[in-house]
């Protein structure tokens, strides 16, 4: 295996001082269509995923959500990520941790890879991105069929409907009737919360921090308005969009989660925490987190905090990963 050029793997700001987030290359579907070129199989598809990224995170709740636990079985890199991107825990990493611990991460199970971008390359020598995750994989054509999350949950929501449990397939988080209303909600979070804490965080000028951090925090007041006139409405609208849970919540729940516990500090997300500051948005994460399986069952606080502080060198060359806050969500 060979690679063509140099790729940057810890890519922080561009020379402007400004992060600029590069668009996902593979964006094919598994699709439920005659003649598909990706059709919906049981058995034919694996996931690569972090517990430590937001994006992949969606993905981890959309699949427990849709009961494809044993139908799309998951490969978890270790949270430390290098020079050379993700790479999966060693044999000898792995003999110091107890069976089913995946403190480290588990091994890579279809190639005995040891990096994520060896993958990548299998599918295409040629590539020359990024090695992110998700990874979405086809066992049979030996390729990756989709790395661009925003994707891959839209296809575990609808595509495999037709081989799932009844209670499983009628669960629906981008119901037609709300899809209007999910698409500006998801317009309002991606670039200025879920993006602009990276944005916040990564910049390299003064001025632009000031601008994106300002904007993060500007939009957190926007969502929590829409919370806080949900429940004067009615006290049973406790999620974005009234009392239905959507795709909406899972796509803000994954940087919300992590806000106070790495953001405020790790990426000088400063000027406020949830829990502090954000009345309505800490009540609808704890909602989350500790009344509905899907979410907590899917974040690792371990990952989250250590990958962020541990692989940044360039925001904290020491490592030194932070004890709190405690606790990680707040119970009351």
């Amino acid at each position: 295996m060979s690679e063509k050029k140099p790729i940057e793997v810890l890519k922080f700001a561009d020379k402007d001082g400004a992060y600029r987030r590069l668009p996902s290359q593979f964006r094919n579907s598994i699709s439920r269509e005659p003649g598909a070129e990706f059709p919906p199989d049981l058995n034919r598809y694996h996931l690569y995923v972090s517990l430590a990224c937001p994006w992949a995170h969606r993905v981890l709740i959309t699949r427990l959500f849709k009961g494809l636990t044993q139908a799309l079985p998951v490969t978890i890199v270790h949270w430390h990520m290098d020079e050379n991107g993700w790479r999966f825990p060693t044999k000898e990493e792995l003999a110091t941790v107890k069976n089913g611990d995946i403190s480290l991460g588990t091994a890579e199970p279809l190639y005995g890879f040891e990096r994520l971008k060896q993958l990548y390359y299998k599918a295409n020598p040629d590539y020359d991105g990024r090695f992110t995750v998700p990874v979405l994989w086809d066992k049979q054509k030996e390729t990756i069929v989709n790395n661009e999350s925003s994707e891959i949950i839209r296809m575990l929501n609808t595509e495999f409907n037709d081989l799932l449990p009844a209670d499983f397939a009628e669960v629906d988080l981008y119901p037609e009737e709300l899809r209007s209303k999910i698409d500006e909600i998801n317009d309002l979070v991606y670039d200025n919360i879920n993006n602009g804490v990276y944005k916040t965080g990564f910049a390299t000028s003064q001025d632009v921090y000031e601008k994106e951090v300002k904007n993060v925090f500007a939009h957190l007041d926007k969502v929590e308005e829409i919370l806080k006139s949900n429940q004067e409405q009615d006290p049973k609208h406790r999620f974005l969009i009234g009392t239905t849970l959507t795709e909406a919540d899972v796509r803000l729940y994954t940087t919300i989660v992590r806000f106070d516990p790495v953001y405020v500090q790790h990426f000088k997300c400063n000027i406020g925490m949830i829990r502090h500051d954000y009345p309505y948005i800490n009540e609808w994460l704890k909602l989350l987190y500790w009344k509905i399986p899907a979410f907590k069952d899917s974040t690792d606080f371990s990952h989250i905090k250590k990958h962020y502080t541990k692989s940044h060198k360039g925001i904290n060359p020491h490592g030194i990963t932070p004890v709190g806050p405690i606790p990680d969500v707040q119970l009351d």
